[in-house]
């Protein structure tokens, strides 16, 4: 079975041996970069299977990393900073980052985020492969084997954090989830914080699903968060 390969990406030198040790211990096959121009070459050249991506970095930096990787293909990616402000969170989610870890971390920790990470991204991998992978709805048709997003019969251009939380709510049709609990399931981590980056993302669905049918609506429960509603 080949082994995972994992993107180190941090200017701290020292920090990137330290986690390349330790990951190679775990099994997984390491690559090291030391910009961000640099990480978004080696991910577009290399089949790489997860980033662990500083924020702080020369040249480019972690957050124009994230966006040109997310613009190639939707792998994983952890954030690695020292900043620990609510904005700079908020941010990452909203980039596509799929977890994020505040420095100084306990390696043992990222080793247990990354094997998560991976996790999920095996669940996905297998939910791609099944027919349930695809939701059909009047006028909409959700389909996460594509990241595809079909309105009234033509693809409507959706990130892919978008397309994941629409799929989990509608999935999941008439049942409440806060924004938190949606943090958890769709972003995969626990985030403590200002969870406005939700309310980002469910506006800018709602901007292209609005008027579409009258048969089901995403839906804001005040006071708790929010549904994909269907009328029976």
């Amino acid at each position: 079975m080949d082994r995972e390969k994992i993107l180190i990406v941090d200017d701290d030198r020292n920090i990137c041996e330290l986690l390349r040790l330790y990951l190679e211990k775990e099994g997984y096959e390491t690559y090291l970069a030391h910009d961000g121009e640099t990480a978004v070459n080696m991910h577009n050249d290399l089949d790489i299977d997860l980033v662990l991506l500083d924020v702080m970095m020369p040249h480019v930096d972690g957050w124009e990393a994230c966006r040109r990787i997310r613009a190639k293909k939707n792998t994983p990616i952890i954030m690695l900073t020292a900043k620990g402000e609510t904005f700079d969170k908020v941010l990452g989610l909203e980039l596509g980052a799929d977890d994020y870890i505040v420095k100084p971390f306990d390696t043992k920790e990222v080793v247990a985020r990354i094997k998560a990470v991976l996790r999920r991204t095996g669940r996905e991998l297998t939910q791609k492969e099944s027919i349930e992978g695809e939701l059909v709805f009047d006028n909409l048709v959700i389909n996460i084997t594509k990241y595809e997003l079909k309105v009234h019969g033509e693809v409507v251009d959706a990130p892919p954090k978008e397309m994941e939380l629409l799929y989990y709510l509608a999935k999941n049709s008439n049942k409440v989830f806060t924004r938190d609990a949606l943090l958890d399931e769709v972003w995969g981590f626990e985030y403590y914080g200002d969870s406005r980056t939700i309310d980002v993302h469910i506006k800018r669905l709602r901007e292209k699903l609005e008027g579409v049918s009258t048969q089901w609506s995403l839906k804001t429960v005040w006071g708790v968060g929010y549904k994909f509603e269907v009328k029976e």
